[in-house]
C-alpha cells in the first residue's frame, strides 16, 4: 500500500494513561512525557484526569497534583504541539475549561455518551469563545448503531466541533463495526473524523487502522497502551506501522519509541495487558469505570463478576449508571438463590 495521506497523532498518556497509574502523575513526570512528547513530534497532547477536567474525585479517583499544575507543567515544555484536554460535561463545568485555557490548553476534547451529544452544545460554544480548537467526542459507540453515530456528530458539527471523535470506549468493536460507524460520520459530516480505540479485545491497532480505512484522519494512541482497561492503542505502534503503510503522521518513529520506552514505561504500576477483567470488559461491552464497582458488589454477593459485567452489557448500562450495580448483583444472587 503507497499511499501520502497525512494522520493527526493524538496521544492521550497523560489523559486515559492517568487511569492506569490510579490520577498519580506528578509535575516532573507530565513535564518529561509532555517534552518527550514535543520534541518527537506529536501534534496534540491531552492532559486532564482519567475521566476530564475535574475528574478527581471519590467516584473516580482522586488525582495526585491539581490539573492546573500538571497544565501548567505541560505548557512549559509543549513548543510545537497543543496542549490539549478533556472534557465530560457533568463532570467539569465551562469553568474548568476557563482555567485549561489560562493554562495554555489550545484544544478541548467535549465528550459525551454516544446519544447524549446535546449536553456538549455550551462547552463547545465557549471553547470556540475561548479562540480554542473544540472536539466532539462521542463515548461508548458500540452502543449505538451508524446512522444514531450519524445523527449525534451532525449534532456536534452544527455547535461548531472541529472534527468528531469516535470512540470505542469499552474496546468491544471489531474492525467492521468500526468501519460501520466511521465511514458512516465520514460521508455524514465535512469536518474531520477521528477515533479512540482500546484493546480489551486486543483489536486496538487494527480498529485504529479500520477507521484509517474508512476515512479518519485523527487517530488516539497513548505511549505502551496506557489508559483504562486493557490500554489504548499503543501510540508507537501507531506510528510505525503507519509509516510501513506510506501514511504521514509527522512523528519520528524512534524518539516516540524512546519517550514510551525510557520515560513512561520506569512509571507504570504494571505492564498494560490484556487480563481477564478488561477482556470481560471488551466481551460484554461495559464502560470501564465499572469495573471496581462490579468486583465490589461480586464480593459482597459471593458471584462470579463476570458474570455481573455479561448482565449490566445485556441490560446496555451506561456511566453514570454506577450505582445499580448493586441492584444487579442482588437481583443476580436472587435468582441463583431461587434455582
Amino acid at each position: 500500500m503507497s499511499t501520502n495521506k497525512f494522520i493527526h497523532v493524538v496521544d492521550t498518556t497523560l489523559r486515559d494513561g492517568s487511569h492506569a497509574v490510579s490520577h498519580q502523575f506528578t509535575p516532573e513526570q507530565v513535564t518529561a512525557i509532555a517534552g518527550g512528547l514535543d520534541a518527537a513530534g506529536v501534534e496534540y497532547i491531552e492532559i486532564s484526569h482519567g475521566d476530564g477536567l475535574a475528574g478527581s474525585s471519590y467516584n473516580y479517583g482522586w488525582s495526585a497534583v491539581s490539573e492546573k499544575e500538571l497544565l501548567k507543567a505541560a505548557s512549559k515544555v509543549i513548543k510545537n504541539g497543543k496542549l490539549t484536554v478533556l472534557l465530560l460535561p457533568g463532570i467539569g463545568t465551562v469553568e474548568d475549561l476557563k482555567m485549561a485555557a489560562d493554562c495554555g490548553a489550545k484544544v478541548v476534547r467535549v465528550a459525551t455518551h454516544v446519544t447524549e451529544a446535546d449536553i456538549g452544545e455550551q462547552h463547545i460554544g465557549m471553547a470556540k469563545k475561548l479562540g480554542m480548537m473544540a472536539v466532539g467526542f462521542l463515548m461508548m459507540c458500540h452502543m449505538a448503531p451508524p446512522e444514531k453515530v450519524v445523527e449525534q456528530a451532525k449534532l456536534f458539527e452544527s455547535y461548531g466541533a472541529d472534527y468528531i471523535n469516535i470512540a470505542d470506549s469499552a474496546g468491544a468493536m471489531l474492525p467492521e463495526d468500526v468501519k460501520a460507524r466511521v465511514g458512516a460520520v465520514v460521508e455524514a459530516v465535512k469536518v474531520p473524523v477521528g477515533f479512540h480505540a482500546h484493546n480489551n479485545l486486543t483489536m486496538a491497532t487494527a480498529n485504529a487502522l479500520a477507521a484509517v480505512e474508512a476515512g479518519a484522519t485523527f487517530l488516539d494512541g497513548a505511549c505502551r497502551g496506557l489508559g483504562a482497561g486493557a490500554g489504548n492503542a499503543q501510540t508507537e505502534a501507531l506510528v510505525g506501522v503507519l509509516d510501513k503503510l506510506g501514511y504521514r503522521t509527522g512523528v519520528d518513529f524512534y524518539k516516540v519509541m524512546d519517550v514510551a520506552e525510557e520515560i513512561v514505561e520506569p512509571i507504570m504500576h504494571r505492564p498494560q495487558v490484556v487480563r481477564n477483567a478488561p477482556l470481560m470488559l471488551g466481551y460484554a461491552g461495559v464502560y470501564s469505570s465499572f469495573l471496581l464497582h462490579t468486583y465490589r458488589a461480586a464480593e459482597k454477593f459471593n458471584l462470579d463478576p463476570r458474570d455481573i459485567l455479561v448482565e449490566l452489557g445485556r441490560r446496555r448500562m451506561v456511566g453514570g449508571q454506577e450505582d445499580m450495580i448493586v441492584d444487579v448483583a442482588y437481583q443476580l444472587a436472587q435468582k441463583r438463590g431461587g434455582n
